[in-house]
């Protein structure tokens, strides 16, 4: 019996990643597209319950695809409880073009948020990320973004490969796979956990023309971290970073350390 798979993202379903994400899995199965029609990026795992959705079926190169006018989150929930009526035996949430490392990342990203929402229901997830070299790109519409991603796809095909025929460990309920813009069939892997941070964030105050203040969150990215980290292996190394995830936020302490507190 095939497999079934859902695929999504949160550049959107004209976004060339999910065009080679949907290469990576393609023999892998039946591959149901559903994912928001416009960019989300950064809005996490964020659910629409103030307004109704709307579904759009239309081609992109030939890929049939469900257009949900929501979130990543939306689109999950559309993709099997109304487009595949059951739930599929994987998820695959990407490329999403910019990497999604450390907990910054890990807590706003749509990719992740998407692979967070299919993994509550039980079904082994996959988030898949490309490093750029301009942040800008990661927030454009990345329908003619020009990258070479037969590494990519050839990873996450065997990934995905895998963790069909296995399943994910105890415990683990997402992959988060990060791969370097530039990158070969040798490039190491490296087993990760997440950096604390990303971002070092700062926020520019501006005044528009009648002189009230306005403000921008930017900041610089942290390019250095400690070795066993997501950063470290992408940003440093250059190497392709796996890091397992769990849904249990829950801090791994002695609770008698908490109830001094309460």
């Amino acid at each position: 019996m095939s497999s079934k798979i859902l695929l999504t993202n949160d550049d959107g379903v004209y976004s060339s990643g999910i065009r080679a994400a949907y290469r990576s899995v393609s023999d892998l199965g039946d591959v149901t597209v559903s994912a928001p029609m416009m960019q989300q990026s950064g809005v996490g795992r964020s659910i629409s319950i103030f307004e109704p959705l709307r579904v759009t079926k239309t081609k992109v190169d030939g890929i049939e695809v469900n257009a949900v006018g929501g979130t990543p989150t939306d689109s999950v929930i559309i993709g099997m409880f109304t487009i595949m009526k059951q739930k599929p035996d994987l998820i695959l949430s990407g490329f999403n073009i910019g990497e999604n490392i450390s907990t910054d990342t890990v807590t706003t990203s749509g990719t992740i948020g998407a692979a967070l929402e299919g993994a509550s229901y039980g079904i082994p997830a996959i988030a898949a990320s490309i490093q750029v070299k301009e942040e800008g790109l990661k927030f454009d519409d990345n329908r003619d973004y020009e990258h070479d991603f037969e590494v990519a796809i050839k990873v996450v095909n065997r990934i995905a490969r895998n963790v069909l025929k296995f399943g994910l460990p105890d415990k683990v309920d997402v992959l988060n796979v990060n791969i370097p813009h530039i990158v070969e069939m040798d490039t190491e892997i490296e087993i990760t956990r997440l950096a604390r941070k990303l971002f070092r964030t700062e926020v520019e105050e501006r005044h528009d023309p009648r002189g009230r203040p306005y403000y921008w969150i930017a900041g610089d990215l942290s390019i250095m971290d400690d070795e066993g980290t997501d950063v470290n292996a992408l940003v440093q190394k250059g190497h392709i970073s796996v890091t397992p995830l769990s849904l249990d936020a829950t801090s791994p302490i002695d609770f008698s350390e908490i109830e001094r507190l309460i």
